[in-house]
């Protein structure tokens, strides 16, 4: 380091050191070699500019002489570095991805790195290869074989839309009281305990607890949700069967909708939710006074979005169930504070989608319907001629 090198800035130069330091949003290395530069020119020390920066003098040093040799860019900007010849060629990557795209080996579920990587030895004349390389060409085709999706296309057909606008007048159409509209579904809960008593948070420490736990069997959750009141309601039962649910819509009449004349609930294909519930538990006289007060209005099967109290559910789970809770009576102690707490607090759901959104958002289908129909038409018509 016997030469020194002198940092004259030209009013330009100074401007983008200037803004570079002053935005703070480039990389940490740019803005501490800008801040070297500016000390520079302003003839402030080596080791005054080190211990102001919080950098080396070798750093000071090859800043200073990449500026005064190269310029401004060569300095803020280190050259790009060749890097290590790519073990695969192009053949070889996609011979790779196509392994990767095929069946896997016979008694495995699913390609492995570990497996592509043997297999790639096997079929090229590399005497080894690393996982790592594999892993890396897959990323850069944004391919993770070992990574499955689980998918669920619904038939949209004229019933798929009949159902969904007959749900989306319901959420859209006017408040009455003497015939609410009520969305209704179940959820599952598993009983977890804890092992070991867990550690309370402090200062500086997360709260800590065991990866053992204790499992003390499941529940079920009924949930209900007033679509135009703030207004929830959720049951916890042992089972999910005929008779908890022909239960709960009972309750929903007799003690909670006692004034109504109709209650419409919006609920999903589940085999329980259904007439047959009531006639399963109670007798006909009990089963056919309950369904006079009550109107079933179905989504679309695989649909469960359509379904308002999904929303309330994520909600529920998120606020009060997202831990480990032992025992049905503390669920049920914890959901009725929760419960409680949110029906006081007015909070409800905003439903945006509707039945002219629908038309516009699935613009094909109802193209296809319109089709079909004038299609069916012609056909009428042809029938009629030829008689």
């Amino acid at each position: 380091m016997n030469v020194r090198y002198r940092v004259t800035l030209s009013e330009p130069e100074r401007a983008r050191l200037e803004g570079l330091v002053a935005h703070g949003r480039t990389k940490v290395r740019e803005v501490k070699r800008a801040q070297i530069l500016l000390a520079a020119a302003a003839a402030q020390g080596e080791a005054q500019i080190a211990a102001a920066v919080g950098t080396s003098l070798a750093t000071i040093y090859r800043t200073k002489r990449c500026f005064v040799e190269e310029g401004l860019e060569s300095a803020l900007h280190d050259a790009p570095r060749p890097g290590g010849r790519r073990k695969l060629s192009g053949k070889e990557e996609a011979l790779l991805i196509a392994t990767a795209c095929s069946a896997p080996p016979e008694g495995r579920a699913r390609w492995t790195l570990d497996l592509l990587a043997d297999r790639m030895v096997a079929l090229t004349g590399h005497p080894n290869l690393s996982d790592e390389t594999v892993r890396r060409r897959l990323a850069e085709n944004e391919l993770k074989p070992w990574q499955q999706k689980m998918w669920c296309v619904p038939t949209i057909n004229s019933e798929y839309v009949a159902r969904m606008e007959d749900v989306l007048e319901l959420y859209a159409a006017p408040a009455d009281p003497k015939r609410p509209v009520v969305s209704l579904d179940e959820s599952p809960i598993q009983l977890i305990g804890e092992s070991r008593v867990p550690l309370p948070p402090e200062p500086g420490k997360l709260r800590r607890y065991d990866c053992e736990y204790v499992r003390h069997g499941t529940a079920n959750l009924f949930v209900c949700v007033d679509v135009n009141q703030p207004w929830r309601h959720v049951k916890v039962t042992a089972r999910r069967t005929n008779a908890d649910f022909a239960v709960f819509v009972r309750e929903l009449v007799d003690l909670h909708y006692a004034e109504a004349e109709c209650v419409r609930v919006v609920l999903d294909n589940l085999s329980t939710h259904s007439a047959a519930a009531l006639y399963d538990t109670f007798d006909p006289a009990e089963a056919r006074r309950i369904l006079r007060r009550i109107e079933f209005h179905y989504v679309p099967k695989h649909a469960s979005w359509l379904n308002m109290v999904e929303i309330e559910i994520g909600v529920l789970k998120k606020q009060c169930l997202d831990r480990r809770i032992p025992d049905v009576a503390l669920v049920r102690s914890e959901i009725a504070a929760w419960e409680k707490a949110r029906n006081e607090s007015g909070a409800r759901i905003e439903w945006m989608f509707t039945v002219e959104r629908a038309r516009k958002k699935l613009g094909k289908v109802y193209r296809q319907l319109e089709a079909g129909r004038e299609e069916s038409s012609r056909q009428e018509v042809a029938r009629k001629v030829a008689a």
